[in-house]
């Protein structure tokens, strides 16, 4: 909705409207939606399940699985926050979002994407510890230092979203309120400001650059270290239950990083709103879904609960019947 002003000969924007794949075929937007609900479905699945049998299981309480439950909280939060407008857009057709419902979902955007960034971090540090230093890893990765380490890498996402968001909202919209996009992420947002935006970009491209490097350098250092000692391991059978323990982690920091960032640091000539749209598709709507299948078909301890709770359910279920 597009209010005038007439002090200023500008237009106050209310709402915008999220285009999503409005340039698709009525039936092709049908086969989406039905695509992405599903994958929606199993990606709350999914995580919910890592989250309770971690949670349940008395052989899944090491600080691996307390940092994957950290993870699963937080790419269901990443999904809540897309996802079901995402789908209202494509059955529905309801693509209006309210100024302050397009700021909020920017926000936890930041905030979800900041946080798992440093969360697959110390999730590094964490198979660096237990590799590198097995021996005092009960004592290094105690329980007040992995719920420090947590704390740690949720904190950074506040104070993020909290100054880009804010700012970016801060400027004036001019008549148009056509989102590009099927979510309101800062660039298309950012193309719809009557106003200079020079600072508010050279901000945003070093902040995006700091958020995503620094991480990916911790993550980097904690991989070349955690290869030197699998090097020094002498039986091939030992190198690769040591490789073992981080493969999965490793899978999902490539699929994170990867799509991320094909998204954010492609030249703008090879950058066109459709196929960002794609892009973005992997890391908001696919990688959530794949992280609790990675972790679940590559480790034999998270399978191995799995079954037990299963069985535990069906024979509970068997008794009361």
């Amino acid at each position: 909705m597009l209010i005038p002003m007439a002090a200023e000969n500008q237009t106050r924007v209310t709402e915008f409207i999220l285009m999503s794949f409005s340039s698709l075929p009525t039936e092709i937007q049908t086969l989406l939606f039905l695509a992405f609900l599903t994958i929606y479905l199993v990606t709350l699945l999914g995580n919910s399940l890592i989250i309770l049998v971690t949670l349940a299981d008395p052989m899944l309480q090491s600080p691996m699985y307390f940092f994957l439950r950290n993870l699963s909280f937080l790419e269901i939060g990443f999904n809540l926050v897309i996802v079901p407008k995402m789908l209202g857009t494509l059955i529905a057709q309801d693509t209006s979002i309210s100024f302050l419902g397009c700021a909020t979902q920017m926000y936890f955007f930041f905030f979800f994407g900041v946080a798992e960034c440093f969360l697959l971090a110390t999730m590094a540090y964490d198979r660096y510890v237990a590799i590198c230093s097995p021996l005092h890893y009960p004592v290094i990765m105690n329980q007040e230092t992995r719920i420090r380490l947590a704390a740690a890498s949720w904190f950074p996402g506040f104070p993020v979203a909290t100054v880009q968001t804010t700012w970016l909202f801060s400027f004036p919209f001019c008549a148009n309120n056509k989102v590009n996009h099927f979510f309101c992420d800062s660039p298309p947002v950012l193309r719809l400001v009557c106003a200079d935006t020079a600072r508010f970009e050279v901000y945003a491209i070093v902040g995006t650059i700091l958020v995503v490097m620094t991480p990916c350098l911790l993550i980097l250092c904690s991989y070349t270290l955690i290869a030197v000692s699998i090097l020094k391991i002498p039986s091939a059978k030992g190198k690769r239950k040591a490789f073992s323990t981080c493969s999965s982690h490793l899978l999902v920091v490539s699929l994170f990083y990867v799509s991320s960032s094909l998204t954010y640091f492609r030249p703008k000539s090879n950058n066109s709103p459709e196929s960002k749209k794609l892009l973005s598709l992997s890391y908001t709507v696919v990688t959530p879904m794949l992280n609790p299948i990675i972790y679940s078909l590559r480790n034999n301890e998270v399978k191995n609960a799995l079954s037990r709770t299963f069985n535990k359910a069906l024979a509970l279920r068997t008794h009361i019947t």
